[in-house]
């Protein structure tokens, strides 16, 4: 998949990784071999990540050296857990994923 995606001019984002039921452990392998594979970026800042969370992927993209994303993961509204637009932004030390682009 992270190969479809960078031949077609795409940048691979792993997306909401806090949700993940995995051990600290095994998100870095999957974060190593997500970067080895091609991957670009982490979503940093999701709708479903706590503060704590964003900070945590926060670390994680700056240690992998991934770009940041975030995204309200907003799916209409009678999905009421968030409003349109309205999330936290990027912490300072995150680049984000959009600075690449021309």
């Amino acid at each position: 998949a992270l190969a479809w995606i960078t031949q077609a001019g795409g940048q691979a984002v792993i997306a909401h990784p806090a949700r993940y039921k995995i051990t600290a452990t095994k998100l870095r392998e999957l974060l190593t071999e997500f970067k080895d594979c091609g991957g670009a970026g982490l979503e940093v800042v999701s709708s479903s990540h706590t503060v704590e969370n964003c900070r945590t992927m926060a670390r994680y993209a700056e240690k992998f050296e991934l770009l940041a994303s975030c995204g309200s993961d907003y799916h209409g509204p009678e999905h009421a857990w968030v409003e349109l637009g309205r999330i936290a932004p990027l912490p300072a030390q995150c680049v984000p994923i959009w600075s690449t682009w021309n």
